[in-house]
């Protein structure tokens, strides 16, 4: 069989040397991440030899450096191919350096927790804990503003999830979701040029190097075409694929170093949706699909729409759609709330809610990262959804399983909902539906009391009836977790996240009936021969 070009080893006398030594490197950078992370499990002791280990392989990276830049080839195509790879080394040692470190930091304080705990009263042990937590949240967070890339992405995505980690963790890497250093113009432009293989100049009758936002994969740039129409630049960060595997590796040794210490769930469905979810976001030929998708759905919700693409414009690495001129929804909302304009908040949240409902009920693929920074009120009064790079589709067995729990959980059949989910792929340690029907109840109580009521009778629930919940719900599933997680519902719970946040914080006069009951009862997205729950019909009348 031929050999790949990319892994045969040079036929010249000298090359095999060279080849090997940047081989080794490449095993001693993965088992070095590993032993220096294995301090998760070790003493103090473990730590210092683990610094000498960083020190080892940084000679190594130098030796193997030197050898290829020093080296003479005949063959200029394997030496370029070596060189290529070997330019990738010090970054990566670079950056596995400082982030291991951090985490070696971070870990080793959690494992050091449980004996320095036995020494505290009862009564200081949640403090002390909430600051530990805290403390290494800020570590976290800082390393990953200044790593940037996908490991900035990680952590925003971590900051979406309080079912994961603990509330001062949530806390504090909110703070990413508006913080990424942009890169330099030269940088940007020539992932344009490499794109499309014609000057910026050319490209766009206007480019603006200043970018309007700069995000953990990318960046925002406005542009003016040759016949006039403003558009947006969204142009991936260069060398992103070189270290999402790094950084991949070290989020999953580092989230099971401290699984002890996290909420029992189902830990490897959810790690493996946050990595398909930073990989999709490296393929913008994805996104422009998902938003022309979502677009076409969303035709049927009033005052909601989707930029449109500039196909000829769009590459992998980079997306260009219509530039909308607009405002962060929640700073209008925010507005509304000052002057006691319930209404106008009402009708903002109202779309907001059909928005996100028809997406998933209806079309199988939705936005699933809406944070206020992704959503803008334009000048004409319609909500404007941005920044498609983390969507999800739902296949139409689980659209329909979860239209059925909704529908169960109106008439409040417990015996269906828990035989859907079970269904679905949810499942607990113990095999039972208790916890199982304590989240659905948690996540679909409002919407069925409010369906119900009406905006008349609704009130939203006080913070101490939310913690009261909370309490119950985290001691349901201390009693008896759920481990079992379909994949399709790990982006579903991120919205249902931020989404349940928003209108937590405004608790807007919704006529939920009204929202809900036109969806509940179309019969285009249940099977034809499919009946509602028993009593559905009835309790709607």
């Amino acid at each position: 069989m031929p050999q790949d070009t990319a892994t045969a080893a040079p036929r010249d006398s000298h090359s095999p040397t060279r080849w090997q030594a940047l081989n080794a490197f490449s095993d001693g950078q993965d088992n070095g991440l590993r032993a220096w992370l294995n301090v998760l499990d070790a003493s103090i002791a473990a730590l210092e030899r683990t610094a000498w280990q960083g020190r080892k392989l940084a000679g190594q990276a130098i030796q193997a450096w030197r050898l290829v830049e020093s080296g003479a080839s005949d063959l200029a195509t394997e030496y370029q191919l070596l060189s290529a790879e070997a330019k990738r080394w010090p970054a990566r040692l670079k950056r596995l350096s400082k982030t291991g470190w951090m985490l070696t930091r971070l870990t080793a304080s959690y494992r050091l927790w449980g004996t320095r705990s036995a020494f505290l009263p009862a009564h200081r042990q949640a403090g002390a804990l909430a600051t530990l937590h805290r403390r290494n949240a800020r570590r976290f967070a800082e390393t990953s503003l200044e790593q940037g890339g996908a490991f900035l992405k990680i952590g925003q995505l971590l900051s979406t999830r309080p079912d994961l980690l603990p509330a001062p963790w949530v806390e504090e890497l909110t703070a990413l979701q508006d913080n990424a250093r942009p890169e330099s113009p030269a940088q940007m432009r020539a992932v344009l040029e490499e794109e499309f293989g014609l000057p910026v100049e050319v490209l766009f009758r206007e480019f603006d190097d200043e970018p309007l936002a700069a995000a953990s994969i990318g960046q925002v740039h406005r542009a003016v075409l040759e016949d006039g129409r403003e558009v947006a630049v969204k142009i991936q960060r260069p060398g992103l694929p070189d270290i999402i595997e790094l950084d991949m590796t070290l989020m999953r040794l580092f989230i099971d170093s401290i699984s002890h210490l996290l909420p029992p769930t189902d830990l490897p469905t959810i790690l493996d949706e946050i990595e398909r979810s930073v990989r999709s976001e490296l393929d913008y030929r994805a996104e422009a699909r998902a938003m022309r998708k979502v677009g076409v759905t969303l035709k049927d919700v009033t005052g909601v729409r989707v930029p449109d693409t500039v196909d000829a414009l769009c590459s992998k690495r980079v997306l260009t759609t219509t530039f909308v001129h607009g405002e962060k929804f929640t700073h209008v909302l925010d507005r509304h709330r000052a002057a006691g304009n319930n209404a106008a908040i009402a009708d903002i949240l109202s779309r907001l809610l059909d928005a996100w409902l028809h997406q998933i009920l209806v079309g199988g693929c939705f936005h699933a990262d809406p944070h206020p920074g992704n959503i803008l009120l334009a000048g004409d009064g319609d909500l404007v959804l941005l920044d498609f790079g983390s969507t999800a589709h739902l296949p139409e067995p689980f659209r329909q399983g979860y239209f059925r729990v909704l529908q169960a959980s109106i008439v409040g059949d417990s015996t269906l909902i828990a035989d859907t989910l079970l269904q679905l792929g949810f499942g607990t340690r113990s095999g039972r539906p208790d916890t199982l029907l304590a989240f659905a109840d948690a996540m679909l109580a409002q919407l069925r009391e409010a369906a119900l009521q009406g905006d008349i009778h609704f009130a939203w629930p006080t913070p101490e009836q939310m913690l009261t919940r909370a309490r119950d719900l985290l001691a349901q599933a201390e009693a008896d977790p759920v481990d079992k997680l379909p994949a399709e519902f790990i982006m579903l719970a991120r919205v249902f996240g931020s989404l349940g946040g928003l209108f937590l914080h405004y608790q807007p006069p919704l006529d939920m009936a009204a929202r809900l009951l036109p969806l509940l009862t179309r019969e285009d997205i249940l099977p034809v021969n499919a009946t509602a729950p028993t009593g559905f019909w009835r309790r709607l009348m």
